[in-house]
C-alpha cells in the first residue's frame, strides 16, 4: 500500500492535500477495511509531518471513514451486517422525506429536471469503483438538497462517510445497486407526484442495497 508524495505547499494547502490523498486512497480500496493507519508510515510517504497527517485522519474520523481499534490504533472503518442494516433503514427515512417534501414543493418540476441529468450522470458499469461510488451518492445528496431542509442534508452528509464504508465493503460490485434503472423510477414517481410509490420505491431501493452490501463475505 502506497500513497504519491506530496509536493511542497503552503501549510493549509498541504493540509487539505494530505487529507484529499488519504481520503481517496480509502476510498478507491488502496486501503481496505480494517487497515492500520500508521501516523509514522503516511507521514513518511506523502512527506509531511506527523502532525499534518494527525490532522488529516482526525478529519477521516469525522467522516466515518477512519475509527479507533483496539490499543487506540486508527483503522479504516468497517461496518457489521447488522450496521449495514441499520444505516440504509436510517438512509431510507431521509429519502423518503426527500421525496415527500419535493412532492408538495412548488418547484417540483425543476426539481425532477435536476434529478434526471444526475440520472444522465450516472456512471456506467466500465467506470472506476470511485466514479460508480460519487456519482450514485451525488444523485441521493441531490434528492435530499432539493427538498429544501438543511437539516435533512446534514443529517445525510453526516452519514456519508459509512456509506462509502459499506459499498466499499461490499462485494459483486457489478450490482445493479447503482444504475440508472434502478434510479429512473423514484423521478418518475416525483414527476407523477405520488407519493406512495415515491416513498415505496425508495424504501425497495434503500432495502435492496441494504441485503445486498450486508451479505457480503467482508461483513462481519
Amino acid at each position: 500500500m502506497t500513497v504519491e508524495p506530496l509536493a511542497s505547499l503552503d501549510p493549509r494547502t498541504l493540509r487539505e492535500r494530505a487529507l484529499e490523498s488519504l481520503r481517496a486512497a480509502v476510498l478507491s480500496g488502496q486501503y481496505r477495511p480494517g487497515d492500520h493507519l500508521s501516523e509514522v508510515d503516511l507521514a513518511s510517504a506523502l512527506g509531511v509531518s506527523r502532525g499534518t497527517v494527525r490532522e488529516a485522519l482526525r478529519h477521516l474520523q469525522q467522516e466515518g471513514l477512519a475509527t479507533t481499534g483496539n490499543r487506540g490504533m486508527l483503522r479504516v472503518s468497517s461496518l457489521t451486517a447488522a450496521e449495514v442494516r441499520e444505516l440504509f433503514q436510517v438512509r431510507a427515512a431521509l429519502e423518503s422525506l426527500a421525496v415527500r417534501e419535493i412532492i408538495s414543493s412548488p418547484a417540483r418540476e425543476s426539481a425532477v429536471g435536476a434529478l434526471r441529468k444526475a440520472l444522465d450522470d450516472l456512471a456506467d458499469e466500465h467506470e472506476s469503483v470511485s466514479a460508480r461510488i460519487q456519482a450514485d451518492l451525488a444523485f441521493h445528496l441531490l434528492m435530499c438538497r432539493l427538498a429544501g431542509n438543511s437539516m435533512l442534508v446534514e443529517a445525510w452528509e453526516r452519514l456519508e462517510g459509512r456509506m462509502r464504508v459499506a459499498i466499499l465493503n461490499g462485494a459483486a460490485w457489478q450490482a445493479p445497486m447503482m444504475a440508472r434503472d434502478r434510479h429512473a423510477p423514484i423521478i418518475d414517481a416525483i414527476e407523477r407526484g405520488d407519493v406512495a410509490a415515491a416513498v415505496a420505491v425508495v424504501e425497495e431501493h434503500m432495502a435492496a442495497a441494504a441485503e445486498h452490501f450486508a451479505s457480503s463475505p467482508s461483513q462481519g
